[in-house]
């Protein structure tokens, strides 16, 4: 009987891991197939694409393109889109550190009268969806002057593209878990010793949480380097757009018809350094996830 309880018990086992692993290869091949188009797309001939019904998912070595990579970075001024969007992202990065890691230091230690209640309110934010936010900032921004059709300066677009999202409530609220996870007897006994606060931040609470710190440095120049709507709203000239949106419009003739091979080829070439940027910091990302904790 102990021997047929144990048999069911590995069975039972048995089959709850081939079910999550099951779910996990179909998930993952919901996010391989798409890329795997891209890379597809990119490395046939326009005519092929354009007159393959059904389109064929498997393409010979001999019959690779290449040069559509060539002609995808010629089409476009590439460097001057990628110079932009570093740009941008470095300045809104160090901008959204700077104030994360005050306001995060506010929440998780400073004792002032309404904190939880304002912390609260931002956090209910978290549920409005951000595009509801792209009129009014745009609407700002405008009233500031960073933009108008007519016309913008370099100093007006760094200031429109990166003014309006140097924080964020997610990221305030990411490292304020982790700041709630050192001990209250740090922050006590460096009081006692005379240490002001921003003392105790930068020498205790920033090195102790710069596991999280990399992580929303990580998070957050991604997530310029992917942006689209924002940059396409705010920048008035061609010189001054970022990557995503500069080769949107860089691929389509007069007529209208869209080279989709060399569309595709910028693409691969915007994503592949996002993936190499994962690849080599994920460990940083799982560290700072796994550091931030759950304390309220």
């Amino acid at each position: 009987m102990d021997n047929l309880n144990v048999d069911r018990s590995k069975r039972k086992v048995l089959i709850q891991k081939g079910l999550i692993y099951l779910f996990l290869v179909i998930f993952a091949l919901f996010i391989i197939i798409p890329f795997y188009w891209m890379i597809l797309t990119s490395l046939k001939d326009i005519d092929r694409i354009q007159t393959e019904i059904p389109p064929s998912l498997i393409i010979g070595f001999k019959d690779m393109l290449f040069s559509n990579y060539i002609m995808a970075l010629n089409a476009a001024p590439y460097l001057r889109y990628m110079l932009n969007t570093v740009i941008v992202a470095g300045i809104s990065t160090v901008g959204t550190i700077i104030t994360t890691v005050l306001a995060s230091f506010a929440f998780a230690r400073l004792n002032f009268r309404g904190r939880d209640l304002i912390f609260m309110l931002l956090i209910s934010t978290m549920m409005i969806p951000g595009e509801m936010f792209v009129i009014t900032n745009y609407i700002t921004v405008s009233d500031l002057g960073w933009y108008s059709p007519l016309g913008q300066t370099q100093t007006q677009a760094l200031l429109a593209l990166t003014f309006p999202f140097m924080t964020s409530v997610f990221y305030v609220f990411f490292l304020r878990q982790a700041f709630k996870t050192i001990p209250d007897e740090l922050y006590l006994a460096a009081k006692v010793d005379g240490t002001s606060d921003f003392k105790y931040l930068w020498k205790i609470m920033v090195p102790i949480a710069m596991p999280t710190i990399i992580t929303i440095t990580i998070l957050n120049a991604m997530g310029t380097w992917s942006a689209y709507i924002w940059p396409n709203l705010v920048t008035a000239e061609e010189e001054f757009r970022l990557v995503t949106n500069g080769l949107r419009n860089a691929y389509v003739d007069f007529s209208g018809m869209v080279a989709y091979n060399e569309q595709m080829a910028a693409a691969m070439i915007v994503t592949l350094p996002l993936l190499i940027v994962f690849l080599l910091l994920k460990k940083y990302i799982m560290r700072g996830v796994s550091r931030s904790g759950i304390k309220g």
